[in-house]
């Protein structure tokens, strides 16, 4: 699997529903790592959060045909977790990220905005 072309498709699904505030984390940088990159966004509701998952799963299955390997979170959809093995996605209600500030605990990542189209 294309890594680049996996994040270019995960951008796309968080795009599609107007996702929020899109931060890509290279960890590659940091030793012992369990993965290359964290995506992490957020949706205004827990209904923007499930349609941002949905909107991930059917790009990525549509254009690259990969499937997560797991996904937690759904039944509260505060911070639903999708891991493609290289690439973990962190999609969270805005209340939930502000409290985890999870850019600041990776915070040795190089982090890149994603430029909002909205």
């Amino acid at each position: 699997m294309n890594t680049d072309n996996l994040i270019t498709n995960i951008i796309e699904g968080i795009e599609n529903v107007k996702g929020l505030n899109i931060n890509i984390l290279d960890l590659r940088v940091i030793d012992n790592v369990a993965c290359k990159y964290f995506i992490i966004c957020s949706g205004n509701s827990s209904t923007q959060v499930n349609a941002i998952t949905g909107s991930i799963r059917k790009c990525v299955s549509k254009e690259i045909g990969e499937k997560p390997w797991h996904i937690e979170g759904l039944e509260n959809s505060k911070w639903v977790l999708m891991d493609y093995i290289d690439v973990v996605v962190h999609i969270f209600n805005e209340e939930t990220r502000e409290y985890y500030k999870i850019e600041e605990l990776w915070e040795e990542a190089n982090s890149t905005l994603v430029e909002s189209k909205y």
